[in-house]
């Protein structure tokens, strides 16, 4: 996958250290070779600090101004049937993330239809260390076929299924065009931005003053987005540390689907 335009953004408070599975059995095998090979992402696209971490990681497609890429342009006809398929992983993983994902549709009126042929709108690859990550919305009908829209980066047979939950629901959240919710155009967040800028200036992140601009204060407008009221228990909300709000305001890791997750997606996706 090419580094279009990417803004990384990390859980703030896991930065643990994960190994991924190599397994791919030979039924996995075989439903791969009725799809069309894909590019996996080159381990030398993935930033310095990012391999083996817990990170999702925004991207867009290419020329897509960040700050315009949401819901309402990136929404998904109601009613859809989306084609997903899964390029790898063992078959418990697999099986997890279609679990996971479906959560999505009892609560929406849209479709993920797990295919093993043809050329999927939503293709998901597992390629260890390169975080997770997915395009927003109807931005993965926009990728050439043999390039990845969705990646788990850390998943294999040993992972709980809380983290299955709450990183499966995140990403397929994208896909149907959610924000992160700490980007919310209501939210608040007393954050300390001497001691946010001097966290992520080191491991793993590295990154520049403006990075930390872009990647955590920046918020999308009122004008741009269809939103709900700012939710700190959304599954698209990262976790936030006290030690980086001037107020000891936090948020934990969110696994599931919160109540106003469910009823705005309702709203977006309506029966």
């Amino acid at each position: 996958m090419k580094l279009h335009k990417k803004i990384l953004l990390g859980s703030l408070l896991c930065t643990a250290l994960v190994s991924c599975s190599n397994d791919k059995d030979t039924s996995s095998s075989n439903n791969l070779q009725s799809l069309a090979a894909l590019k996996s992402v080159p381990l030398a696209d993935i930033p310095k600090g990012f391999n083996g971490t817990q990170m999702c990681k925004d991207v867009y497609a290419p020329g897509t101004d960040p700050r315009g890429a949401v819901i309402r342009s990136t929404k998904w006809p109601n009613g859809s049937v989306i084609t997903v398929g899964l390029y790898g992983g063992s078959t418990k993983v697999r099986n997890k993330v279609m679990q996971y994902a479906k959560e999505w549709s009892n609560h929406a009126n849209i479709t993920f239809n797990f295919v093993t042929t043809g050329t999927p709108q939503i293709r998901v690859t597992f390629t260890q260390g390169a975080g997770s990550y997915s395009y927003l919305g109807t931005q993965a009908l926009n990728i050439p076929s043999n390039e990845e829209t969705m990646n788990f980066g850390w998943f294999n047979d040993n992972t709980s299924d809380a983290e299955f939950s709450r990183t499966v629901i995140h990403e397929f959240g994208h896909a149907l065009g959610m924000i992160h919710e700490h980007q919310h155009p209501l939210t608040s967040i007393p954050w300390d931005k001497n001691k946010v800028y001097t966290y992520y200036a080191g491991y793993p992140n590295y990154w520049s003053k403006s990075d930390v601009d872009n990647n955590l204060f920046a918020k999308y407008s009122t004008t741009q987005t269809q939103y709900s009221a700012y939710d700190t228990q959304s599954i698209m909300h990262y976790s936030v540390s006290s030690d980086l709000t001037t107020n000891g305001f936090s948020v934990g890791n969110n696994t599931v689907l919160s109540a106003t997750d469910k009823q705005f997606i309702a709203s977006v996706y309506p029966f």
